[in-house]
């Protein structure tokens, strides 16, 4: 995940929020945090990646005959999802990277293109720079706004926009995910809450003009622009639509979720959730009472 410039890390733990500028305190969540009120399960995920780290590992077969070699590896399996979820993204800030820099380069706006590229170099990545090329030159974009903040203040919450561009004479929205490699050589599925996120986005009320005072205009692209995501993967790209007919059912979810984000901080400013509870005065305490 890339960090914008006026978004920070809520200090209370409640994911990360958004400013009006450098000299004001953040005030609403951002698109992300939102939608991660939105229950996820990964038990079985996070198995799996416990069990794959231990039998991958190069010295399974000598540690099978050490318990305490064995108790230490199974130790280092229960960390394997946060280690390989912390790579992933990594992974994708770099990708990102280099997608602004492709964009803000076809704007003539200052890039660091060649930086970005030698990056995704030094880790093996350069695959998904080709992909993101493949995306651009075969679709035609042409961008209008990269990394772009939007702020909503009917609801309040903030995000930032991978792309605003033009396609085919259209005014598109995109997102960008990085994404690993199927069994058959394919990118994998994008999740549909993918959706959710450029709906947010779509529904913004200003975009962001200049960080540093502060600036902001209104909202300038409408509210039927093309919601395009993007799978970036190591062997290929895949893009897919927002279909319209599903737009208003993502943004009512939203809605909520941004609710229970709302009454959670609440709760938390209300005070302590569970008191301890004394027995009625004069009422005899017995060890038996402990037992």
């Amino acid at each position: 995940m890339t960090a914008p410039e006026l978004a920070v890390a809520s200090p209370d733990g409640f994911g990360r929020m958004y400013r009006r500028s450098f000299t004001e305190p953040p005030s609403v969540p951002s698109i992300t945090t939102v939608i991660a009120q939105q229950p996820v399960e990964l038990d079985g995920w996070r198995s799996y990646m416990a069990a794959k780290h231990v039998a991958d590992h190069p010295d399974l077969r000598d540690v099978l005959a050490s318990p305490a070699q064995m108790r230490e590896l199974v130790r280092t399996a229960v960390d394997a999802s946060e280690t390989y979820a912390r790579s992933a993204a990594a992974r994708g800030d770099r990708v990102h990277s280099y997608a602004e820099h492709v964009a803000r380069r076809a704007l003539g706006a200052p890039h660091r293109l060649e930086e970005a590229l030698e990056s995704l170099k030094e880790n093996g990545e350069e695959a998904f720079a080709v992909s993101v090329d493949r995306w651009w030159e075969t679709f035609g974009v042409e961008p209008i706004a990269a990394e772009l903040t939007v702020w909503n203040h009917t609801l309040g919450y903030a995000g930032t926009l991978d792309l605003v561009a033009r396609i085919n004479g259209r005014v598109c929205l995109v997102d960008y995910k990085t994404k690993g490699t199927a069994r058959d050589g394919r990118v994998k599925a994008l999740d549909n809450k993918v959706a959710m996120q450029l709906v947010a986005g779509m529904k913004a009320e200003e975009s962001l003009m200049d960080a540093e005072s502060g600036t902001w205009e209104p909202w300038a692209y409408g509210e039927d622009p093309l919601l395009i995501a993007v799978a970036v993967g190591e062997t290929e790209y895949a893009a897919v639509r927002v279909n319209p007919d599903v737009r208003r059912n993502h943004w009512l979810t939203f809605c909520q979720l941004r609710r229970v984000w709302g009454a959670r901080v609440e709760a938390a400013a209300a005070g302590r959730t569970l008191l301890p509870l004394p027995p009625p005065p004069g009422q005899q305490v017995t060890t038996a009472d402990h037992a």
